[in-house]
């Protein structure tokens, strides 16, 4: 599946499917997603899925996922994940709970080394501006040493 074309097409036929229902608003894919699998927007009633997930065997239970919120918020029913309407149907359908974890995580991939006047170590994730700050155990200066080796 390569295009909204196709992903409109299937999220129709699966609405229709299981839900009995006509799916009459917008799907599309967000490259921005990193984690989750797909959303349902509330304002637009639009649906985006990952383009990530769409190799995953769960792909159709993440479209079944996303469904339930769209069908039971148009229904004036429970829409949220705690909610009994949402659970009782997302069971029904066979829809899934989780995206699965496609190992997009991102880590912290730095690392930056400070140290102050009096050679206290400073490791940040984030850099900072040293003329704005001093050392937090004597007070001193603190300069930039550059970045951490991970290895």
């Amino acid at each position: 599946m390569d295009d909204n074309k196709q992903l409109q097409y299937l999220v129709e036929k699966i609405s229709k499917q299981f839900f009995e229902q006509p799916f009459k608003h917008k799907a599309s894919f967000n490259r921005r997603l990193r984690t989750t699998g797909g959303r349902y927007l509330l304002t637009t009633h639009n649906l985006e899925f990952n383009p990530k997930m769409v190799k995953t065997a769960d792909f159709v239970g993440i479209i079944k996922h996303e469904l339930v919120h769209y069908h039971l918020h148009l229904n004036h029913q429970g829409y949220r994940h705690q909610d009994k309407d949402f659970k009782k149907l997302l069971i029904k359908v066979g829809g899934a709970r989780y995206a699965p974890d496609i190992g997009k995580r991102q880590h912290a991939q730095h690392q930056w080394l400070y140290r102050c006047a009096n050679g206290h170590r400073i490791i940040r994730k984030r850099k900072f501006p040293v003329a704005r700050y001093r050392c937090g155990q004597c007070q001193s200066e603190i300069k930039f040493i550059g970045e951490l080796s991970n290895k």
